[in-house]
């Protein structure tokens, strides 16, 4: 446990701040302070909002700076930021100027963690990706660790890693940012505009994204999508080995002809995949291209007939009077929508809508009228999407309604035996719900009291 006796020495006598007391970062704030550090935690909720979560911290000796003004406290020799915090906010770089150093959950994470890391980023397809890597390695190895963006901090697991595991992470932009150590394993599925929002640029973005390997070594490995001309080009600027994954062209895993091949030789047919979707197709190829070397073929056969996805990505909720509905409220980009509706078989009644991200429509525009026979909105960018759509089909049936409930018992009302009824909003949660996974629990909730 080399590594926790590192963590400890560098950490002994110091003050630590962590902003934001969300679901990843309040297990921080409890290890740290049953560690026997200072510990300040800041949060734009007030202590009245915060509940049982902040009574919780209190009793533990931390000390909460809360409300709108939170950010005029800030201290700490450390201060670990949100996420979703731009790294050079003003309260931030006044931090920085006093002495502070400012990082982050997986900054820090990355810097102790003892074994091999496995990470995968993207803007559609890394839950999935990881996942699938994650049910590969866990049937061959003692330890793999899930985590990152999915699941538990994984900061606050180092205790349980030793040098032999796996960890297995899914990244976010906001968590690239400002990394600068990069996976042992990488992998990008695929990108497009995301988070623009926050990100100044898609260039900016862009480069966030590039951290998960511009700091490998010879021996490491990238994972790239050949179909997308952002990856691709990140070949070039790449420091170890690279793998290359294609649906158009011969590549080092590549589908064609209703199989998927490794290496020129054919691994598995098409209809052995249980998941659907060619975008899934792709999610998988990057996934074996990046485990082959530590997982035998048949267990990555197995995988490909026994893994049928992860909760909130074309989840089938159930079938009501012969409507069927299906939860993809993970589907927070154009992108993911236009790959999910382009994975069933006939037209779906689509909802759609929810926060802006500040990122263009247009590429859903001709593909909603293709794939769909009515567009159902609600939300902050409801108007953006009807006006994408009404661009390519001026006639084509589409309404805003007030709230998710309202657009499902609409599109249930509309329905008839046979019908799909698909959420897959096209836009992030955080207009209405605190996460994508809380807005496919309200759908799933509202789906069963029909």
């Amino acid at each position: 446990m080399k590594h926790m006796e590192r963590f400890q020495k560098d950490i002994k006598g110091k003050s630590v701040g962590v902003v934001g007391i969300g679901v990843s970062n309040k297990p921080i704030i409890t290890m740290l302070a049953e560690m026997g550090i200072q510990v300040f935690a800041f949060d734009k909720r007030t202590e009245e909002q915060l509940g049982e979560a902040g009574k919780e911290l209190r009793a533990l000796g931390v000390e909460l700076f809360c409300g709108p003004d939170y950010m005029d406290h800030l201290c700490g020799d450390w201060i670990i930021k949100t996420p979703g915090m731009r790294f050079d906010h003003p309260a931030l770089e006044a931090a920085r100027q006093k002495g502070s150093v400012v990082t982050s959950e997986m900054e820090l994470f990355f810097e102790y963690c003892p074994c091999r890391i496995i990470a995968v980023t993207g803007s559609d397809g890394k839950t999935t990706t990881t996942s699938l890597i994650y049910e590969m390695l866990r049937r061959t190895f003692a330890k793999v660790h899930l985590g990152g963006n999915i699941g538990f901090p994984l900061f606050c697991r180092l205790k349980e890693i030793s040098a032999e595991d796996l960890v297995v992470a899914e990244l976010s932009s906001f968590q690239l940012h400002t990394l600068r150590k990069s996976a042992h394993i990488s992998v990008v599925t695929n990108l497009s505009p995301n988070h623009l929002d926050v990100h100044k640029d898609m260039e900016e973005y862009t480069e966030a994204k590039a951290n998960i390997f511009r700091y490998q070594g010879e021996e490491d490995l990238l994972v790239l999508n050949a179909d997308n001309a952002v990856t691709a080009g990140f070949a070039s600027q790449a420091q170890g080995r690279v793998r290359m994954f294609s649906s158009r062209k011969e590549a080092d895993a590549c589908y064609r002809d209703g199989a998927i091949y490794l290496n020129g030789e054919k691994l598995l047919d098409r209809k052995e995949l249980l998941l659907r979707g060619d975008h899934n197709v792709e999610n998988f190829m990057a996934a074996v291209l990046a485990v082959k070397d530590l997982v035998d073929p048949e267990i990555i056969a197995e995988v490909a007939r026994e893994f049928g996805g992860v909760r909130h990505r074309m989840e089938f909720i159930r079938e009501v009077s012969g409507v069927r509905f299906f939860n993809d409220s993970i589907g927070s980009s154009p992108t993911r929508t236009i790959a999910t509706l382009r994975s069933f078989e006939k037209k779906v009644r689509l909802i759609a809508g929810g926060y802006d991200k500040k990122i263009p429509y247009d590429a859903l525009g001709p593909v909603v009228p293709e794939c769909a026979e009515k567009l159902y909105l609600c939300g902050a960018t409801a108007e953006k999407i009807q006006e994408a759509v009404a661009s390519c089909a001026p006639d084509f049936p589409m309404e805003i309604y007030p709230d998710l409930r309202a657009a499902i018992q609409a599109a249930y009302e509309e329905s008839v035996p046979g019908d799909i009824v698909l959420l897959s909003p096209a836009s992030a949660s955080f207009d209405q719900f605190r996460n994508f996974e809380e807005r496919g629990d309200f759908f799933v909730s509202v789906v069963k009291e029909l």
